[in-house]
């Protein structure tokens, strides 16, 4: 695929503070859906504005299509912006809202008519035309600011947090309406979001992030299977992180006990995080299990349950669609391609145990951060 955007060395602060982004290095390619993935204030949408024109880093270089356009206003840049405002005219009705970028232009008046009733038509909003914003419910307003960012043709859309808006059911309609759009129009899509599920079920390329730091970019499998630190195994999913020691290739010991992993490469004898996923937890007969524990709590979430087990002291979390009681003594057991080894690193020891794990505290969480990024 050809390189379109090279972010090389970007270093940005404000007012002399700590640095919102640290030393970043990201290629985007053609036809890319990549999200920027990560928690609140670790710089996602400061370097979506980097991109965008609408700020300027401090050190390092942006280059667009081997052009350095660090200095190049928005207005220049092949580029386009879908915030989490729309920022939708009032006084215009849906079409003149859509047109208006291409009346700046001063094109023809056929060509006008043609390009809005294609985006129009493209977002699903044939018919609408006349219609006022004011009148339309949330994901039809976000569609016509899409249709407005699509109708210059940029070679990139960016879209910061864009869904953050739309009640939970309109989100993940809107998920599969934007990857068709973006797949429709092959036209680069750079995508904000703290929400995990989002930027799984949507992207190309993932980019995690945390204190202005780039952890890790791949595939949404490779980032949920195959996480590098402790970070972004808890930040992806939930996962439980318990401590280790590999012995040698293919074989760790944690909890007492020594499993064969698909892991290789490490020291022998070095401490290790290990990750282990909820749905990859087997529960067994007493006697079947490598480990036992006993069950804490347990939630059903409709599709399956999820339960805290303690083991040895340290709180797992299984999810499983058998059912099991709370009190009741359990066998776990874990197959080779369950177990993920990691490097340890300033993250370990931070997540993992599920001691004081609680769907309401988590539901809390994302309200904050949902406040915090509005």
């Amino acid at each position: 695929m050809k390189k379109i955007i090279e972010l090389k060395n970007i270093t940005k602060s404000f007012d002399g503070e700590q640095p919102v982004l640290k030393n970043i290095n990201l290629d985007i390619y053609d036809n890319e859906f990549l999200t920027l993935l990560g928690p609140s204030g670790c710089g996602k949408t400061t370097l979506l504005r980097l991109i965008g024109g609408f700020e300027a880093p401090d050190e390092g270089d942006v280059i667009f299509l081997g052009e350095r356009i660090n200095n190049m206003p928005p207005h220049k840049r092949n580029v386009n912006t879908v915030f989490q405002k729309y920022a939708l005219f009032p006084h215009l009705n849906v079409f003149e809202n859509v047109a208006f970028p291409l009346r700046e232009k001063k094109l023809p008046k056929d060509e006008i008519e043609t390009r809005v009733r294609e985006m129009l038509s493209l977002v699903a909003l044939n018919g609408f035309e006349k219609r006022s914003v004011t009148r339309l419910s949330g994901g039809q307003q976000q569609r016509v600011a899409i249709a407005r960012a699509l109708v210059a043709h940029p070679r990139v859309l960016l879209l910061d947090e864009p869904l953050g808006a739309l009640d939970l059911k309109l989100r993940k309609d809107m998920q599969v309406e934007l990857k068709k759009i973006q797949k429709q129009t092959g036209i680069t899509f750079i995508f904000v979001t703290h929400d995990q599920e989002e930027a799984l079920s949507m992207s190309d390329t993932v980019v995690v992030m945390s204190e202005g730091k780039i952890h890790q970019i791949g595939t949404p499998v490779d980032i949920y299977n195959e996480p590098v630190n402790a970070f972004v195994a808890d930040f992806i999913g939930e996962s439980n992180i318990l401590d280790g020691v590999m012995l040698s290739d293919y074989k760790v010991r944690f909890s007492g006990q020594v499993f064969e992993c698909l892991d290789k490469g490490f020291g022998k004898n070095e401490p290790v995080d290990v990750v282990v996923r909820p749905e990859d937890v087997d529960i067994v007969p007493l006697e079947q299990g490598q480990l036992t524990g006993v069950v804490t709590s347990v939630t059903f979430m409709g599709v399956h349950y999820e339960i805290i087990v303690d083991v040895s002291g340290f709180k797992w979390m299984i999810q499983t669609t058998d059912f099991v009681d709370v009190d009741e003594t359990i066998g776990i057991q874990l197959e080779p391609d369950a177990i993920h080894i990691m490097k340890k690193s300033e993250y370990s020891d931070l997540y993992g145990d599920y001691s004081s794990f609680s769907n309401e505290l988590d539901e809390l969480s994302d309200a904050e951060a949902e406040e915090d990024e509005a």
